[in-house]
């Protein structure tokens, strides 16, 4: 069962009104809007998708992470599809997902 189960109809609600951002889009760029006005839709459907990935995330840490760590399990390639994602931190190695910097580099 996935950890978002309880949380299903909630989660489902918040992707159709991102549907529907991403429909509004579309009928900004079919009726030829202003550049920035389109952009500025595409930083808002961004923001709405990259808040719902973590809290996504915050749920799986919350209860799959927990079974792990219970049974002293670790799936394989986990930091690289949190990479692929991006949603892993930029200090990791790079074939990793990460940055590849030291993390001095992110303490400037």
């Amino acid at each position: 069962m996935a950890s978002y189960s309880s949380d299903k109809d909630a989660y489902l609600k918040r992707l159709r009104r991102i549907e529907g951002q991403i429909r509004g889009l579309q009928r900004m760029v079919e009726e030829d809007k202003y550049c920035i006005d389109v952009l500025t839709q595409v930083a808002a459907a961004t923001k709405a998708l990259q808040a719902f990935s973590l809290e996504l995330l915050d749920e799986h840490l919350a209860t799959c992470v927990v079974q792990h760590e219970r049974a002293e399990t670790y799936p394989d390639g986990l930091f690289a599809r949190l990479g692929e994602a991006g949603l892993l931190g930029l200090p990791y190695a790079e074939e990793l997902g990460g940055g590849g910097q030291p993390y001095e580099v992110y303490l400037q």
